[in-house]
């Protein structure tokens, strides 16, 4: 049985006919983005149409511009685009958008542009499908780039224990790190940085978060071993077919738990469909279908 938990948004919501959303980037051929919003459109009898847009690199504001214009309601941005998606709507940015200074998620409303990034609260929605506490949890994340930046904000909202960032290049989890402290003080005791040799506690991580691109080549993180506290989790924000590289160095290192990205993919596109709509759909039978189409031989 399907949920539909109707709920206010700061989008109002409509169910003109043929609203058109879009998700944009480059390279975007392979987003999944149509299907799991195509499948909320289902649940939530909103008629719909959602496409990929593929960028010029250099003419991103352009062809946002041209989206709008169209009559178009709202876009999910994806790499290189964050950014940019940040400066066309630093204007009306989410707290999430601003603390990340990064957006996945644009809509016009008032004819202003608006902007928010869902990362972050897709992936803590996921741990907690997943049944994994963060509360009072050590949380290690792995990797300090674009990805990072958008889940820091609702981790550390979660009233984890200690969340320690590293980074093959310290000096940007430092920065990272830096910018948090500078804007709220009190996280000095909660958020800290380093490199990736430099991981391992006594105690061990409850939580580690693979943040990197290491599993888009196929590679694990240059992590030390004994890294994983008795009964911890080990989360990949990339998401395959089959255990990624990150979740294979993990299970030999003594992780309980692994799991991949793709509860986080949906979770994120939930969030955006609800800025949009005003509705959130049901993840559960959208994830469950992307993991069998992954499956398929």
């Amino acid at each position: 049985m399907t949920l539909i938990v109707k709920t206010r948004s700061s989008a109002p919501a409509t169910q003109a006919a043929g609203q058109r959303f879009a998700v944009i980037g480059h390279p975007v051929k392979h987003s999944r983005s149509p299907s799991i919003h195509q499948q909320f459109a289902a649940q939530t009898h909103i008629a719909l149409t959602y496409e990929r847009i593929e960028a010029p690199l250099d003419a991103f504001k352009h062809t946002v511009n041209q989206f709008f214009s169209a009559g178009g309601r709202g876009l999910n941005v994806t790499v290189p685009f964050k950014l940019e998606a940040w400066e066309l709507a630093r204007e009306h940015l989410s707290t999430r958008a601003r603390q990340a200074q990064a957006v996945n998620t644009l809509w016009m409303r008032d004819g202003a542009l608006h902007g928010c990034n869902t990362d972050g609260v897709g992936l803590v929605s996921d741990l907690k499908r997943l049944g994994v506490r963060c509360e009072g949890a050590r949380i290690l994340m792995v990797g300090a780039g674009g990805a990072a930046r958008g889940v820091l904000g609702p981790l550390l909202e979660t009233g984890c224990k200690q969340l320690h960032v590293v980074n093959r290049t310290v000096a940007r989890a430092q920065a990272l790190v830096a910018e948090w402290h500078a804007s709220d003080p009190s996280m000095q005791k909660v958020l800290s940085a380093g490199s990736l040799a430099d991981t391992s506690i006594p105690e061990g991580w409850d939580i580690v978060v693979n943040a990197s691109a290491s599993s888009l080549g196929g590679e694990a993180p240059a992590l030390p071993a004994g890294l994983y506290a008795p009964g911890a989790w080990a989360y990949d924000m990339m998401y395959s077919a089959r255990p990624t590289a990150f979740m294979l160095q993990a299970n030999a290192d003594g992780a309980a738990h692994l799991s991949d990205g793709l509860g986080m993919l949906v979770g994120q596109a939930a969030e955006s469909f609800y800025l949009w709509h005003g509705l959130r759909p049901d993840i559960t039978p959208v994830l469950a279908s992307l993991r069998a189409e992954l499956n398929q031989p």
